[in-house]
């Protein structure tokens, strides 16, 4: 291993290859040091029997960060957007609703009044201002307020868990979580063909061309720090790296456990307010679908989606159907049995006979979806990075770094903040 560079990098998802990017297209010299075999993190793709399965059904939102900062690395984001054919699922009926005055005012599922109320939490949604929404807001306490019908604001709280992938309306800051729904309602969503790991392929490809040095296979045991300076990398088969900047894109705990004597330090305080997001996730690839035409499904009674991926992009290689079914969890919820069971009584209950069609399947039971988002706890601090304050020289990177990002979002913001963060301490 070349013992100089500028920059280490911990961890090779989405948030690492980013910065790594960023740094080697302005001379850095940097080294990224991956524990896995694989490069990708959650952002990898398994392929099985030609069928290209993400790890969990993955969203990547038009108007977001990480697609802006994607494009401008030149990195290629072919796919296509979901089904515009929208269901909700209560007390395991089925009701079509999409975001239209007629489809509205024709549901079955609402009184007259309720469809009235539903329509102008969607014309609510499509003129409100984020960011003048109180700070310490959350989720509920907007929807109790601003929406008056009861299963009006079950819709809400389905669409909103499904922008952000999390369960936790209590929590949950109501600005941030807003501002994902009207991404997603305004500028759409991409699945991507072939899954994400072609967009870790070709970051990966074009960092290793800017002169990135990208290790697989190999865990770092402690971020070595004195005088309030990193001074090197300890790996654990005993093998150093001297470094004075290190970017971790670890989780709040795992960063943590890395520093000697990070209780004194703001990793402390992250590990501690961090809110962990974990779901169970149903990936299959079929033959065919069995109704055709149902291609989404939100849960009302009931925290699931069901989406079928391949309506949007290709992620197979003979016409094979790829679908998603996602059981959210609240923080600190998990019962796998249960929840592998309904997801599988949803898929029969939307597509009866789905057993017969499988050509592969991953079952994920609590998959994190991220590390940390903006809850109310939160909301009382200081941003989570770029700089670890105590550390000159560490940086984070991550899902859970965002300054009012979410999601892969966050990661890449929060990629590009700490790149900027060394540019400038360098300048």
């Amino acid at each position: 291993m070349q013992q100089h560079y500028d920059t280490a990098i911990i961890g090779g998802g989405l948030a690492g290859l980013i910065a790594a990017l960023e740094l080697a297209n302005k001379g850095r010299s940097v080294i990224v040091i991956e524990k896995s075999n694989r490069l990708g993190g959650r952002a990898m793709t398994n392929t099985q029997h030609g069928i290209h399965l993400n790890m969990g059904g993955h969203a990547l939102y038009k108007t977001g960060r990480a697609y802006q900062i994607l494009q401008e690395h030149g990195v290629k984001l072919e796919g296509g957007n979901p089904s515009p054919n929208t269901n909700f699922i209560w007390n395991k009926e089925l009701y079509a609703i999409t975001p239209n005055p007629v489809s509205m005012l024709t549901s079955k599922l609402l009184t007259f009044s309720g469809k009235i109320n539903l329509m102008r939490l969607f014309l609510k949604l499509g003129k409100l201002d984020a960011e003048r929404i109180p700070a310490a807001m959350s989720v509920r306490q907007w929807a109790e307020t601003e929406v008056a019908d009861p299963k009006v604001r079950h819709i809400f709280y389905a669409i909103c868990r499904t922008a952000t992938y999390t369960l936790d309306p209590d929590h949950q800051l109501a600005a941030p979580a807003l501002a994902q729904v009207q991404r997603s309602l305004k500028g759409g969503v991409l699945y991507v063909d072939g899954g994400w790991q072609t967009i870790v392929d070709q970051l990966r490809q074009k960092a290793q061309q800017a002169g990135v040095h990208i290790v697989s296979g190999k865990s770092v045991r402690e971020i070595a720090h004195a005088d309030g300076s990193v001074q090197k990398l300890i790996f654990a088969d005993g093998e150093e790296l001297r470094i004075s900047n290190v970017v971790c894109t670890a989780s709040p705990s795992e960063s943590a456990k890395l520093v000697q004597g990070a209780e004194a330090t703001a990793l402390n305080r992250w590990k501690t307010e961090a809110r962990p997001v974990t779901a169970a996730c149903l990936d299959l690839g079929l033959r065919k679908l069995p109704v055709s035409g149902l291609h989404v499904a939100f849960g009302l009674d009931q925290p699931i989606f069901f989406t079928d991926h391949s309506a949007g992009a290709k992620l197979s290689d003979n016409g094979e159907v790829v679908v998603h079914l996602i059981k959210y969890n609240s923080p600190g919820t998990v019962n796998k049995r249960a929840d592998e069971k309904l997801l599988h009584d949803t898929m029969t209950m939307l597509h009866p006979g789905w057993e017969q069609e499988v050509v592969t399947k991953q079952f994920l039971p609590t998959i994190t979806v991220v590390h940390d988002y903006p809850h109310i706890a939160k909301s009382q601090s200081a941003a989570v990075g770029p700089e670890v304050p105590e550390i000159r020289g560490l940086y984070v990177a991550g899902d859970w770094a965002g300054h009012g990002e979410l999601l892969a979002d966050a990661s890449a913001a929060s990629a590009r903040r700490a790149a900027e963060a060394i540019i400038r301490k360098h300048a």
